[in-house]
Formats: structure tokens, sequence, C-alpha cells
């Protein structure tokens, strides 16, 4: 497979001028989405109190929710795409990666007691 291939959809067209056209508005939107579901990962991680975890939980399962179906747009639309690789690439990183596995702290999945 040619590493310049792209996986995605056709391209819906926009007007290209100064002015933000509705890709750009959708971007905007899934970049911020984005940076709010990181910014809920730290607060629950340092929620003090059960009840405000769950509260921060349940807004950030909304967020992640409303990033993928912005992203799950964008795809749609063709305005996100991916370079295809072959299998031996994909082979390599999971070779690569699997080895990572032996520097973790736990023992075959579980945890050390």
């Amino acid at each position: 497979m040619n590493q310049s291939q792209k996986i995605g959809n056709p391209k819906t067209q926009v007007p290209e001028t100064p002015q933000m056209n509705d890709r750009d508005y959708i971007n905007d939107m899934l970049a911020t989405e984005k940076y709010m579901t990181d910014s809920y990962s730290t607060a629950m991680n340092e929620a003090s109190h059960q009840t405000l975890y769950e509260d921060i939980l349940g807004i950030s399962t909304e967020t992640q929710d409303s990033q993928r179906e912005l992203f799950n747009l964008m795809f749609k639309k063709g305005w996100y795409s991916f370079n295809a690789v072959d299998s031996q690439t994909l082979d390599q990183s999971y070779q690569q990666y699997s080895g990572y596995q032996t520097q973790f702290p736990y023992n075959q999945g579980n945890p050390i007691s």
C-alpha cells in the first residue's frame, strides 16, 4: 500500500474566504471539545469528593460524546482524513510498543499488591 494514500471521504466544498465557514466552525468546536475532555480528566483525577467526581464524570462523558459526533461529522464531510499504512508498518509499530510492556510496574496486567 502506498504511504501517501489517504483514508477519508470526498471533501464537502466550503467557500474559501476570510470569513469562517462551516468547516472552520466545526473544527473550532472539535478543538474546544478535545481541550475540555482533557481538562475534565484532570478535574476528575483531582476531585476531592465522590459526588463531585461523579458530576464531573457525567459532564465529561457528554463532552466526549459531543467530541466524537463532531469528529464523525468532519470525517463524513471529508474534512478529516488519515494516512494509510501497510501491514508491515503496523506490525513494526506493534512490536515496538508491545516491548514496552516489560517496563510497566505491574505483572501481566495485574497490579502489584
